[in-house]
């Protein structure tokens, strides 16, 4: 039954956070009909493989990826479709792979942010767009403000889709679990 879970996951999550993912990438917004069927879906394929063990198991998860990026979006350094993105996939992983899949988003998207800064020749605007954050998060009554915040750096940054590093993250766990690599 726990192969079988995990395939109908993959079967419906995967084409959900690619989709979100491209949107994200051409729009740079994540919609919320797009979340809140993932979330949905997620909770009835929950339900229908484990019972009320399930439904707490994925709001767990849930719980776990809206708590990881809440704070990042109140501070307005990303969008709520990416909050809400990463709840969507909790919802499906459960709490501990949630964890797992955006940790490795976040180095994904640490990784493609150097890629992005150095190939487009921002290495100097970047350190000062760093030292405003840095500035920002010192600073308790700036910490929640718009100073520093991913629209406040306009034409001198170029914004990261973060569905996209999220998607990878989550494609990565998934093959992990598939494939038993690491114990997932």
């Amino acid at each position: 039954m726990d192969f079988a879970y995990w395939q109908t996951t993959c079967a419906i999550l995967i084409p959900g956070i690619l989709l979100a993912s491209w949107i994200d990438y051409s729009q740079r917004r994540v919609p919320n009909w797009l979340n809140a069927l993932l979330i949905v879906m997620g909770f009835i394929v929950q339900a229908c493989y484990f019972g009320t063990t399930g439904l707490a198991v994925g709001t767990w998860g849930l719980l776990t990826g809206f708590g990881l990026l809440i704070v990042p979006w109140l501070m307005h350094g990303m969008g709520a479709g990416d909050v809400k993105l990463m709840a969507a996939i909790g919802v499906w992983l459960g709490p501990l792979l949630t964890l797992y899949s955006f940790a490795l988003g976040a180095i994904i998207g640490g990784i493609t942010a150097v890629v992005m800064i150095l190939s487009t020749g921002r290495l100097r605007m970047a350190c000062v767009n760093i030292g405003v954050i840095l500035t920002k998060v010192s600073t308790p009554h700036a910490v929640f403000s718009e100073v520093g915040s991913a629209k406040s750096f306009g034409m001198t940054s170029q914004l990261l889709p973060y569905g996209v590093p999220l998607t990878a993250g989550t494609l990565l766990i998934l093959a992990a679990k598939m494939f038993g690599w690491w114990g997932v």
